[in-house]
């Protein structure tokens, strides 16, 4: 009988790494920006900072997941740790002693998102060590409402420390980055690496994982129209949201509204989801995420109200999480275990890429057309990607997992082999350290 996840020793461990590291990471991304401001006083250098995390994340999203593959995962994860304490460590001492350079400032930023392009496949490719396939649904859930948690929270803490000392949110991240580093030293269970000649960075390596989705019809239609087009067109609708109730600037009131109501929906999302099993009903999930979408487009295209949009946005961003962390669960299990890191990286990068695009898409709208408008023409590329996942017939032929070898007859030495070698189920989420599990589509 397999003991609940209360009692996985080496779970709780990674899920208590993952705490201590986001909720740092999450209070330096509000205070990087405000350092930036202000020494320099400049907003667009200020904005740099987050242009060269997303840059950095996206260029390196790839090649993080090869060298999850080729390199044994808990070994990574603390190679990562150490690498982040180091660099938040400089700045920290850079700004109690007064000055912080921009170039130092930029360099964490992209150091962080470089990291977590490593830590995070990284992650999930030992959570399928750590983790029974049976498990892995509540598993994932657990992890993003974590991650969720700290978005929450560290924003707000990050932000009252930077009032007491501009230092102080960095130091608070370096101490979480050290308990992270002890929860993954502590952590017993091994994933083997995979050992392939050749060039680590090879075209073939690198696309490896996407070529494994491209050849899953299924993942293939998913990713590309729950995780890009649902990610674009929603990513617009939140931002029409956002900038029409502000009263074009002179009010934060109603899209801090909308805003706050996206991340309560994400949360409670990420709590319910371990109740329903979601990686039983990841298609019916990803269907109703995307006709709920189309409506609140509608709805808000109709009642111009910030409590109907906030209300509407949480609504959809509760399915979004569920239905995705459905869908990862699924990822997870239908991978083969030496494709792990590659596979969860390339879902990323798919999902990933185009949410820069979304809010610009959303503006132009705006600018355009007016608010009503705007709603309605992002309601359309909605209910186009609903129909996709509705109706195309390779939306509807779920995968199933690879088939496992049988278990040794004999335990070998733990520092041979561990539950990697065994039948066996996975940032960010959330990766540490600014760092965050990368739910594949729709978050």
């Amino acid at each position: 009988m397999t003991k609940p996840l209360r009692d996985n020793r080496d779970f709780r461990l990674l899920w208590l790494s993952g705490l201590f590291a986001v909720l740092g990471g999450q209070m330096s991304a509000l205070a990087l920006p405000l350092l930036v401001l202000g020494e320099t006083g400049s907003a667009v250098q200020a904005g740099a900072v987050g242009t060269v995390s997303v840059g950095a994340v996206l260029i390196t999203m790839l090649p993080g997941g090869v060298m999850a593959d080729r390199i044994e995962r808990r070994r990574l994860m603390r190679l990562c740790d150490i690498g982040s304490l180091s660099v938040v460590t400089a700045l920290t001492i850079a700004v109690f002693s007064g000055h912080a350079p921009m170039a130092l400032v930029l360099l964490v930023a992209a150091a962080g998102a470089v990291i977590s392009s490593v830590y995070a496949p990284a992650v999930f490719g030992l959570m399928r060590a750590v983790v029974p396939a049976d498990q892995m649904g509540t598993a994932t859930a657990r992890l993003q409402a974590r991650t969720q948690t700290a978005r929450l929270v560290g924003p707000l803490v990050g932000g009252a420390l930077f009032g007491l000392h501009p230092a102080l949110p960095f130091a608070v991240e370096a101490l979480g980055l050290l308990a992270s580093t002890v929860c993954v030293a502590l952590v017993r269970t091994r994933s083997r690496a995979r050992t392939t000649a050749g060039s680590a960075f090879s075209k073939r390596e690198l696309t490896a994982g996407l070529a494994f989705l491209w050849k899953m019809p299924y993942l293939r239609t998913v990713l590309l129209i729950f995780g890009l087009g649902m990610n674009f067109a929603f990513g617009a609708l939140t931002f029409i949201a956002l900038t029409a109730f502000s009263d074009g600037g002179r009010s934060g009131i109603g899209g801090g509204f909308v805003i706050s109501c996206v991340s309560a929906g994400a949360l409670a999302g990420a709590l319910f989801a371990p109740r329903i099993s979601p990686d039983r009903h990841s298609r019916t999930l990803i269907v109703a995420t995307c006709w709920t979408c189309v409506a609140a487009a509608g709805v808000m295209a109709w009642l111009s109200r910030p409590v109907v949009a906030g209300l509407m946005c949480a609504l959809c961003m509760f399915l979004s999480t569920v239905a995705s962390i459905g869908f990862l669960s699924k990822l997870l299990v239908v991978t083969p275990e030496e494709k792990v890191g590659r596979v969860q990286s390339a879902a990323g990068f798919l999902s990933s890429m185009v949410q820069p695009f979304g809010p610009l898409a959303g503006g132009a709208l705006l600018m355009s057309f007016g608010a009503r408008w705007a709603f309605t023409l992002t309601g359309c590329v909605l209910a186009a990607s609903a129909l996709v996942v509705t109706f195309a017939p390779s939306a509807r032929a779920e995968p199933a997992p690879p088939r496992r070898p049988a278990p040794p007859q004999e335990a070998e030495p733990a520092d041979q082999a561990g539950p990697a070698d065994r039948a066996e189920p996975a940032d960010r989420a959330a990766p540490a350290a600014g760092r965050e599990e990368h739910v594949a589509p729709g978050a």
